[in-house]
């Protein structure tokens, strides 16, 4: 039984999404999530289902790839084929060699956090540990308390205080009010809100976004940004609580989310916000 890669259609998005959908449980591996490819859809669906890459076999989808820049796939794995031997290599084969356009160079990053095959394969050809993220989880089975800040749903009328904020926050971000509506629109943001907190003289000083796997699944914080001009503050901390309570309320067993572990700042923010720290994991690098 063969394995093929192809692009997917922007028609053929709803199916992806599903697929990443499924394949999150508790205890489940940091992967690819439907949040991510939902937060890249502001760039809109024609564009987002250029940089998706799907691994199948007899119509059924078994690895998603996301192609995040020229030197970055980010991977996802049906539970079951950890250790599917046919899949591992050929998914290697895709990513190694530059002609079957996952990694344009065929060098670069690849992220994928799961034990299995895949990585062993990558590695036997030379392929490096990057550097470690710290994935963090904090149970949503007890309630949340309010983290402190006033924090609003994004709708229309808070949109420019969204970009404002992750604006702020990130440096040389392009997000815009524009993008924002299309990632709004997307399949993915039925099962997302974005959140805004405001400080007590009114400015907007945090926003996260939030996306749900499905009622009793392990949701994502993605991204997660303080203004730089209200670092300092506990803001970060209060933010990522609001997050975890709208995942609680919007049926999440968990909420997620993964820091470079070289960010001692945002591992102490997360920590303090309730979520527990797992084991490190790696990326694999390829420079030549």
């Amino acid at each position: 039984m063969s394995i093929f890669l192809s692009t997917p259609s922007a028609g053929d998005l709803d199916e992806v999404v599903r697929a990443l959908a499924e394949w999150r449980h508790e205890g489940a591996p940091m992967q690819l999530h439907a949040g991510d490819v939902g937060f890249y859809w502001q760039f809109g669906p024609e564009v987002t289902a250029a940089a998706l890459r799907t691994w199948s076999r007899e119509g059924r989808i078994l690895g998603i790839g996301l192609v995040d820049g020229p030197e970055l796939v980010r991977l996802a794995i049906a539970p079951q084929a950890r250790m599917d031997e046919e899949l591992a290599r050929q998914m290697a084969e895709d990513v190694t060699r530059p002609e079957r356009s996952v990694l344009p160079a065929g060098k670069g990053s690849v992220e994928a956090l799961w034990d299995g095959r895949f990585r062993d394969v990558l590695q036997e050809d030379g392929w490096e540990l990057d550097e470690p993220w710290i994935p963090m989880v904090r149970d949503l089975s007890e309630p949340v308390a309010a983290g402190g800040l006033r924090v609003e749903v994004v709708g229309p009328a808070q949109v420019e205080d969204r970009v404002a904020v992750h604006r702020g926050a990130f440096t040389g971000s392009t997000f815009s009010a524009e993008r924002w509506h299309a990632m709004a629109a997307g399949t993915p943001y039925a099962n997302a809100r974005c959140l805004v907190g405001y400080n007590d003289r009114g400015d907007a000083v945090a926003a996260t976004t939030v996306w749900s796997a499905g009622q009793g699944k392990p949701g994502l914080l993605e991204p997660l940004g303080v203004h730089s001009d209200h670092q300092g503050h506990g803001y970060g901390k209060a933010i990522a609580v609001a997050a975890a309570a709208a995942l609680r309320d919007m049926g999440a067993s968990s909420a997620t989310v993964c820091a470079e572990g070289s960010n001692a700042g945002a591992v102490a923010t997360y920590r303090s916000a309730g979520f527990q720290p797992r084991p490190e994991v790696r990326d694999l690098r390829r420079i030549g």
